[in-house]
């Protein structure tokens, strides 16, 4: 009931993913264990509505570094309710440091509006694919998949560099690895 299967496309090869969502539903410190030991990719997420949620995220993802200490496994921690502006009781800020400080990846999204729902999936495919995969296939996608970027993405990128310069704040988000492109480690 809480296991997901789907094919999707990603720089024009197919993935095939299974997604296990049972960790609240048995509070077994046995299933959570084995949980922790088994996949290619984790994704953690939590309410930006749930400062709680956010705190047993952090959580989660130490007791995951710890099972899994000597692999590179790719994690992406989510915030989701990313709609619910009124409730939020984690800032973006936060979340992108959290990831900082974790060495994992960051993302935002409304599982209800599905934004950026899909960039999270093909995010975690590509992740997985840079790390389980030799250079030469990584270099080969890339060089496949490239593509031309639009006029107001580049002046965004450019006044963002500009904006990071002058601010400290944004000079730290510049700095992140968080989630600004999920298809690099």
């Amino acid at each position: 009931g809480n296991t997901y299967d789907r094919s999707i496309i990603v720089d024009g090869e197919e993935a095939s993913l299974v997604v296990f969502d049972i960790w609240e539903q048995d509070d077994s410190q046995w299933l959570q264990n084995h949980c922790m030991k088994m996949g290619d990719a984790y994704i953690i997420v939590y309410s930006v509505t749930d400062k709680v949620s956010f705190e047993k995220a952090s959580e989660l993802r130490i007791q995951l570094r710890r099972a899994r200490q000597t692999e590179d496994i790719p994690i992406i921690l989510v915030g989701n309710k990313s709609d619910l502006v009124r409730s939020r009781e984690v800032s973006v800020d936060e979340g992108r440091a959290c990831a900082v400080v974790f060495d994992c990846k960051f993302i935002e999204t409304s599982a209800a509006l599905h934004h950026n729902v899909q960039d999270l999936f093909e995010g975690i495919v590509r992740q997985i694919r840079l790390r389980k995969d030799s250079k030469e296939d990584n270099a080969r996608r890339m060089a496949n998949t490239k593509r031309r970027e639009s006029i107001s993405k580049k002046a965004k990128r450019f006044l963002g560099r500009i904006v990071a310069k002058n601010n400290k704040k944004m000079a730290f988000k510049a700095k992140s690895k968080s989630c600004h492109d999920l298809s690099v480690l």
